[in-house]
């Protein structure tokens, strides 16, 4: 495997900390510049060969990192006479290329992550380029991917666009990138080229073999002051490493309706969709205490032939949206559509099977802890109902009740919860401890 880091550009947003005396990548963050901790990281995960697309102040990451000896990889380097843009300079590159995929990364990005993961992923979808794709806490001006239910990406909503009119998922395209060889033959001629407009734009719209990797490991634009303090402590507290997809993570796993949105029986237009106004609250304690934020949900309209696939996930789509308006993001969000009881006059007889996804069966939960790493008895399940502490129990997680929506008087099991709460506001302060902020 090798790397190609784009190390060029001034940096104009760090000049506080450069004073245009050294280039963006080598900005400082706890210590070392922005390049060592990516080559430190690449190192880690087995990928040894370097080459560092260098331009203003190049010289001074020549002087810095040489042939990379001292720290135990090959480094290479292609000097952008001129700017090229974000993937001109793959044109030459790729004469430095083996067969196969590379990882392209951007010099202003921080990132730990199981490579292997991502690696297995381009690989079983075969693709000719993956992108690392997350949730964040700022969507609303962000460059957002947007994918099929295969992860294939078909589109995507850059940030200039007036959003106002539209709900839109939050998927954001993180920086970091696993290209195949190939990839750099798009590249006809010596010319400053964008990698998204002009490169995976026409992929997507030609539906060639372009994914989103989907993953809650960190991965950072450090390119203003604010953010690098941001990382800073984020390094030094160890967020950033316990991430990393190699280490169990923790869940908080959390029901739907009457739980982070008022209860209004069955919802299945998103007009009736309205959170609690402390659900954003909660959230954002979830996303900074090191439990992931996974929303699992029953949503049997479909199956009653209230509504399609697609009003469900739009009403997911305002779901996060509005979080993201507020700084919040969920990690995951996943919904079973069938109900086994038959009968209804409108029913859609394709969702009316038993299955292993519905509440309180846990195969919402078994694919979330299998693709996350996450270890289920450190984890906790909240709700409004005696089925979602059923669930919780079934899965092996903790497990909270609280006393908005149903508030437990849906009577379906006899099943008693860890902890009883008014919301899930002081359900997730319970579980992390929560004093003044984490």
């Amino acid at each position: 495997m090798q790397a190609v880091i784009m190390a060029g550009g001034k940096g104009t947003r760090l000049f506080s900390l450069t004073k245009d005396e050294i280039p963006k990548p080598m900005a400082p963050v706890a210590g070392k510049p922005i390049l060592e901790w990516q080559i430190e990281r690449l190192k880690e995960n087995g990928i040894n060969d370097i080459i560092l697309a260098i331009g203003h102040l190049g010289e001074k990451i020549k002087d810095y990192f040489g042939t990379g000896e001292r720290f135990g990889v090959q480094i290479r380097y292609f000097h952008e006479e001129e700017p090229l843009g974000s993937a001109g300079c793959l044109f030459y590159i790729r004469d430095m290329l083996d067969e196969g995929p590379f990882f392209l990364i951007f010099g202003d990005v921080l990132f730990d992550i199981d490579i292997a993961r991502m690696i297995r992923f381009h690989q079983e979808n075969k693709a000719e380029a993956t992108l690392f794709a997350h949730p964040n806490a700022h969507p609303f001006d962000s460059d957002l991917i947007i994918s099929d239910k295969d992860n294939r990406v078909i589109g995507f909503d850059s940030k200039h666009n007036d959003r106002a009119g539209y709900w839109y998922d939050n998927l954001v395209n993180a920086g970091l990138y696993l290209l195949e060889r190939s990839f750099c033959g798009k590249i006809s001629a010596s010319m400053k080229t964008d990698l998204e407009k002009d490169l995976l734009l026409p992929m997507a719209a030609r539906q060639e073999s372009i994914y989103a990797y989907c993953s809650p490991e960190y991965v950072k634009d450090v390119g203003t002051p604010e953010r690098i303090c941001a990382a800073e402590k984020e390094i030094m507290n160890g967020f950033v490493a316990a991430r990393n997809l190699k280490n169990k993570q923790k869940a908080i796993f959390l029901d739907r309706d009457g739980t982070i949105n008022i209860y209004k029986g069955l919802v299945w237009n998103e007009e009736d969709f309205e959170l609690y106004p402390f659900a954003s609250e909660a959230i954002s304690i979830i996303n900074r205490s090191g439990y992931l934020a996974i929303v699992i949900t029953n949503q049997p309209v479909v199956a009653r032939g209230l509504c399609e696939i697609e009003d469900i996930e739009n009403i997911h789509k305002k779901l996060k949206t509005l979080l993201g308006r507020e700084g919040v993001f969920l990690d995951d969000i996943r919904f079973c559509p069938h109900h086994p009881d038959k009968g209804y006059p409108e029913e859609n007889p394709a969702y009316k099977i038993p299955c292993h996804c519905r509440k309180p069966d846990i195969g919402m939960v078994e694919e979330c802890a299998k693709k996350y790493n996450i270890d289920l008895s450190q984890s906790w399940f909240v709700g409004d109902t005696t089925m979602d502490i059923r669930t919780g129990k079934n899965a092996g997680t903790k497990t909270a009740l609280v006393l908005t929506g149903e508030a437990g008087k849906d009577g379906k099991y006899s099943d008693l919860p860890d902890y009883t709460c008014d919301n899930v506001l002081e359900a997730v302060k319970w579980i992390g401890g929560y004093k003044d902020g984490f």
